[in-house]
């Protein structure tokens, strides 16, 4: 997978990969348009971050690179790749519990905390790359 040399793109699943965890200074793309909200990715080797319109989506330490990330009604969906083990925080509904999937295998419920987010640690490094999935319990 590797990382999104481009920043963000859409995908022609109709998802979006975003994240480049090889750059050694923190570099910006804002603005970028897809389904008629507005994204915001921060990414360099330390840290990623995602927002959709102004609000967070996605930030993980270090920095990843995403593929695939879909939204939905239930959570959302994408596969992550790094450098090194990583510390994920994404934005939900307030105060639910979800389920988290690694590659198809349930790995955790948590509820969410009064902002809506959960976090979690994923293994990552030698180019491995993991599908999560994050659904309500």
């Amino acid at each position: 997978m590797a990382a999104v040399t481009e920043l963000i793109r859409t995908e022609k699943d109709g998802t979006i990969s975003f994240g480049n965890y090889e750059l050694a200074v923190k570099t910006k793309k804002s603005d970028y348009e897809f389904e008629g909200d507005l994204y915001k990715v921060k990414t360099f080797s330390e840290i990623t971050r995602l927002e959709k319109n102004e609000l967070f989506v996605y930030e993980s330490e270090p920095g990843t690179a995403v593929t695939h990330l879909k939204e939905t009604a239930d959570g959302m969906e994408f596969c992550v790749e790094g450098p090194d083990n990583a510390q994920i925080t994404v934005e939900c509904e307030p105060e639910t519990a979800y389920d988290i999937y690694f590659d198809e295998e349930l790995r955790d419920t948590q509820r969410s905390n009064l902002g809506g987010k959960i976090s979690f640690s994923v293994e990552l490094g030698n180019g491995r790359a993991v599908s999560v999935l994050i659904t309500k319990h």
